[in-house]
């Protein structure tokens, strides 16, 4: 399968203490770049779960984000923490001695540190058994989503491929024409000039005019790599540098068919083989 490296999938999923939600997506990087957010009561479960978002993902920028909503049968009121408020009050002692002026500490001050109000905990088990359920559907549902996408782009890649291929086809009848045309002309300035055509010189003109605008291997290389294009996306699985590297190689020779054209037809098609190939460049971006 081609899969896209731009998915999307979210999932709730409800156990005694309340509910889980847990969302990916994913845009193009170069690299594997996994962001995860999570309510602190979750933070313990993140190197699982980062482990098993990456075991499935090779490149791509993946934000995953995991919210709780608690029941509110199972909400406890929260406590104040004695150590925290302790170690508050020792701390105000310590600073006031050393500046006397410094203002006292509020109640609200108090209860706005952070550690002061602690709530009952969370069953570990039923966070991290709810999370791997929930985990494992949202990852069957973000491959579907990135395969979709994937399969486009195959579609998209190989149109394009067809396009160039009937391009390049279209290039390799006109260059013994333009070779014929060429030696026709050089055989009429001759004769205006010299009134002669010496055949000795009309055919080192012809091999050397024949060199400069030959472009049989611009044009089995391009056939090479277009027919490259196709085996990589028939195979599938994490293709995109390797896309990546033949759009390279096939813009270079488009550079190099359009520096040898012959006429304004070839010309054209040099020019449009290299905006299909832009086109195709843009796209394998966006695949793994």
């Amino acid at each position: 399968m081609t899969y896209s490296m731009t998915g999307f999938a979210v999932a709730t999923a409800e156990f005694d203490g309340g509910s889980l939600t847990l969302e990916l997506r994913s845009v193009n990087h170069r690299y594997l770049d996994l962001q995860i957010r999570m309510v602190d009561e979750l933070r313990s479960l993140e190197p699982a779960l980062r482990e098993a978002i990456a075991a499935q993902l090779t490149r791509g920028k993946v934000d995953c984000r995991i919210g709780y909503a608690a029941r509110q049968s199972a909400q406890t009121p929260a406590q104040l923490n004695p150590a925290m408020l302790q170690q508050l009050a020792a701390w105000s002692t310590r600073v006031r001695e050393e500046i006397p002026n410094a203002p006292e500490l509020t109640v609200a001050d108090v209860l706005r540190w952070s550690g002061v109000l602690e709530s009952a905990s969370l069953s570990a088990d039923a966070l991290q058994t709810t999370l791997q359920a929930l985990l494992k559907q949202v990852l069957q549902e973000f491959a579907a989503s990135r395969q979709r996408e994937g399969e486009k782009l195959k579609n998209f890649m190989l149109e394009r491929v067809t396009q160039i291929e009937t391009l390049r086809a279209a290039v390799a009848p006109r260059i013994p024409a333009a070779i014929a045309g060429y030696e026709a002309k050089l055989r009429a300035r001759l004769l205006e000039a010299l009134g002669s055509a010496d055949d000795e010189r009309v055919r080192q003109e012809i091999t050397l005019y024949a060199s400069k605008v030959d472009v049989d291997e611009e044009l089995s290389r391009l056939h090479t790599h277009l027919e490259e294009v196709k085996r990589v996306l028939a195979k599938g699985g994490a293709i995109g540098k390797r896309l990546d590297f033949l759009m390279q190689e096939l813009h270079r020779e488009a550079n190099t068919l359009g520096s040898k054209s012959v006429d304004s037809e070839v010309s054209r098609c040099a020019m449009d083989i290299k905006l299909l190939i832009e086109q195709m460049r843009e796209q394998v971006q966006n695949i793994e």
